[in-house]
């Protein structure tokens, strides 16, 4: 039985239907009209990714593949394309919430066919659900539509708390009272509707351990603030929640990280969008996003800086860099929207010190110097990267 929709959630469901419709209605055109049925598809490769220097974001070139049922390199893919378009489309009309998992399962099944020397064959439609993921990025790519805007879900991560209401699912819920908790950020942003808001700005916080220590010293209470954890790497959902509070609520964003390249990732992930999904960029990634820290000058200081840490303290808490890590902020440097002079000097830094920190280490100087000195402090002075 149909679960039961609420009127956002319909809404959601015959735009996508419509959009999916109208994207395939071409295959059967073609195949009416006696030509080769086709999908012209926009290339999600590194070499068709570039980055916009005035939407600050990362996005997908022009570059297309055609992917036809009668080139035997493609049919393959052609075939599974369309599967999952028609799975995903069902679901949609019979008003259903599948998981990737779901559509993965869904799909899988075993063709029995004849090949040109009249031998039986057996093949699967997917194999693995790496398989199944692709396909679904490719769908969605094809329609312009994230998987999100198909109501397909995924498990969640991200959480949220704060002095904001919002509406999910018919359901008023109070970021503010959630105990020890959070809201866990559903799959499915779009449709959380904000209503009443008394924030000055978000903060995202990378790791859940430090979000849940400035969560229960109410740091989002006291300074008025909107508090977010991707818990490390952000999903779709998480990013695109914090980019519509952003982009809908103007609300300033700050990532907090640990100093090393991969929390440097981690913001340059919300801030300009994923090399390997450049297609979300527009709806998820938030160009305005500023970096708070931890950085290599909060650690050591530079020129009429004062560093937030004593040499004793350094000597306690910063962790020599790997290998792999320096090989990391070196990558980081080629990338044009880590050219920033201030990001070139901390990527110099970090190279030259080979030291990495954790934002554990300041909250060891005192939960309190992190929530009410450290955080506060860099936003009042306006000390963030851009």
């Amino acid at each position: 039985m149909a679960a039961p929709v609420d009127k956002v959630d319909l809404q959601a469901r015959k735009r996508a239907a419509k959009i999916i419709h109208e994207k395939f209605k071409g295959v059967l055109k073609d195949v009416l009209s006696g030509k080769p049925p086709r999908l012209i598809i926009p290339k999600r490769t590194l070499a068709n990714t570039r980055f916009d220097p005035e939407k600050g974001i990362l996005v997908m070139g022009e570059d297309v593949i055609e992917r036809e049922l009668l080139n035997m390199g493609e049919a393959r893919r052609f075939m599974q394309t369309l599967l999952m378009a028609s799975i995903i489309y069902q679901a949609l009309i019979e008003n259903e919430y599948p998981t990737i998992r779901d559509l993965y399962y869904r799909g899988k099944h075993t063709i029995v066919y004849r090949d040109l020397r009249g031998r039986l064959r057996e093949e699967n439609t997917w194999d693995e659900q790496s398989e199944s993921d692709a396909v679904i990025r490719d769908v969605e790519v094809f329609t312009g539509l994230l998987r999100e805007d198909m109501l397909i879900l995924s498990k969640e991560k991200g959480k949220v708390v704060g002095r904001m209401k919002i509406r999910s699912g018919g359901d008023v819920i109070d970021l503010s009272k959630m105990g020890h908790g959070a809201y866990a950020i559903e799959s499915t942003p779009d449709l959380i509707e904000f209503l009443e808001v008394d924030a000055e700005f978000v903060l995202v916080v990378e790791k859940d351990a430090v979000f849940q220590q400035l969560h229960r010293a109410k740091f989002w209470d006291k300074y008025k603030a909107i508090l977010v954890t991707g818990a490390g790497q952000p999903d779709r959902a998480t990013r695109r929640f914090v980019r519509r509070l952003n982009e809908e609520l103007g609300l300033p964003i700050y990532i907090l990280t640990d100093s090393d390249p991969y929390g440097w990732y981690i913001y340059s992930v919300f801030k300009v969008g994923s090399i390997q999904l450049s297609y979300e960029s527009e709806r998820l990634a938030t160009p305005k996003a500023r970096f708070l820290g931890v950085s290599m000058t909060d650690i050591f200081g530079y020129r009429s800086k004062k560093p937030y840490l004593s040499e004793r303290e350094r000597r306690n808490f910063i962790i020599k860099a790997k290998d792999v890590d320096i090989r990391r902020a070196r990558e980081l440097m080629k990338y044009s929207w880590f050219q920033t002079p201030k990001w070139r000097r901390e990527l110099r830094i970090f190279l030259q010190r080979k030291a990495k920190l954790e934002i554990e280490a300041l909250a060891s100087k005192g939960l309190r110097f992190l929530a009410e000195k450290y955080i506060p402090e860099k936003i009042e002075t306006g000390d963030w990267t851009e």
